[in-house]
C-alpha cells in the first residue's frame, strides 16, 4: 500500500509539472484572445468581476510596490483614468506584494481607480504574467486589444491606445 501511496503522489507530482510547463509555453495571453475572467477584490473590500464590464473598455494593469519604472507609469495611468472616468474601466492588480506597501505605493502615487492584490497569483498566472509593470487592453467585446510589457512611455501613449477602442 505504501508503495501505491508513493506512485500515486510522484505521478501527480509529474502531471502538475506538466500542465506548469505547457502554460509556460503558451506564453502570454495576446491580441485577439478572450481576455480571462477574473474577480479583483479591491483594497477598499469593493469585488469588482471582469465579466460585468463587457460593453466596456478595461485596462487592467499590473504592479507592485516594489517596481521602479510602475511609479511613473501609476501616474500616468492614474491621469488617463481621470480623463476617462465612467467610460474606460481601470483596474489594478497588485502582484507579489505586501498590502500595507502596496497601499502606501497607492497612496504617494495618487492612485484613486480600483486596486487589489493578486492572491495567490491567480489573476497574474490567467493572464501568463512574466513580470511587472504589465497591461493588459481589453476592448468592448472582451478580447485583448493591446498588450503592454513594462512600462508605458506616456499618458499620450495610452491615450493613443484607447482612443480608437471607444469608437468601436
Amino acid at each position: 500500500m505504501k508503495k501505491i501511496l508513493i506512485w500515486a503522489g510522484l505521478a501527480a507530482l509529474l502531471l502538475l509539472l506538466a500542465i506548469g510547463l505547457k502554460r509556460a509555453q503558451q506564453g502570454q495571453i495576446g491580441v485577439g484572445e478572450m481576455a480571462p475572467d477574473f474577480t479583483l477584490t479591491a483594497f477598499d473590500g469593493e469585488e469588482y468581476h471582469l465579466a460585468d464590464f463587457k460593453g466596456q473598455v478595461v485596462v487592467v494593469n499590473f504592479w507592485a510596490s516594489w517596481c521602479v519604472t510602475c511609479k511613473p507609469e501609476a501616474e500616468d495611468l492614474e491621469s488617463a483614468w481621470r480623463k476617462y472616468q465612467g467610460d474606460v474601466i481601470f483596474l489594478g492588480v497588485d502582484y507579489v506584494d505586501t498590502e500595507k506597501e502596496a497601499k502606501a505605493y497607492l497612496e504617494e502615487a495618487n492612485v484613486t481607480y480600483p486596486n487589489g492584490p493578486d492572491k495567490r497569483t491567480l489573476i497574474s498566472q490567467a493572464y501568463r504574467v512574466t513580470g511587472v509593470p504589465e497591461t493588459f487592453i481589453i476592448d468592448k467585446s472582451g478580447k485583448v486589444a493591446y498588450v503592454q510589457i513594462g512600462p508605458f512611455r506616456s499618458y499620450n501613449e495610452i491615450i493613443f491606445l484607447i482612443e480608437p477602442l471607444l469608437n468601436k
